[in-house]
């Protein structure tokens, strides 16, 4: 079973048992963080695609820890000018660990009491009138040219 989830304008494939970085996110160490932005989830042959996202998923994550990142440094040089800048920067993070993938749609339960909202909403006159073959004479009056 795994997830994608959204969040710090990233997305992220996540499983139970998973630890990924993602932008800092304003958790305490060893609280806990419900991403409900979740754009998919996959569970053996069932999958859940959301448009834009499925509705009643959450992935529960553990904070690990808040940290920075490795130092980038940015240095720009113009040969034969006499510039030279040199920057760094640190990008906070927090490490997340998954505990969990609640709210899964789906469920057997799910998919039998959507399919009977769907049988209400469709009377059984239209579902008639859309599987009614096309008259002979109709198809006739094509292939004539008439």
């Amino acid at each position: 079973m795994y997830a994608i989830v959204e969040t710090g304008g990233k997305q992220y494939r996540v499983a139970p048992g998973d630890t990924f970085r993602v932008e800092k996110l304003p958790v305490d160490r060893g609280g806990t963080v419900e991403l409900d932005r979740v754009l998919m989830v996959a569970d053996g042959d069932n999958l859940n695609v959301g448009a834009p996202l499925v509705e009643g998923a959450r992935v529960v994550c553990t904070v690990l820890e808040q940290d920075r990142a490795k130092k980038i440094v940015a240095f720009r040089y113009r040969a034969k000018k006499n510039v030279r800048v040199k920057r760094g920067h640190r990008q906070y993070f927090t490490r997340l660990q998954v505990d969990s993938i609640e709210g899964l749609p789906g469920a057997p339960a799910e998919e039998a009491a959507a399919a009977e909202i769907i049988a209400k909403e469709t009377p059984a006159e239209e579902v008639a009138a859309e599987e009614t073959p096309v008259e002979e004479s109709a198809a006739e009056e094509v292939n004539n040219g008439s």
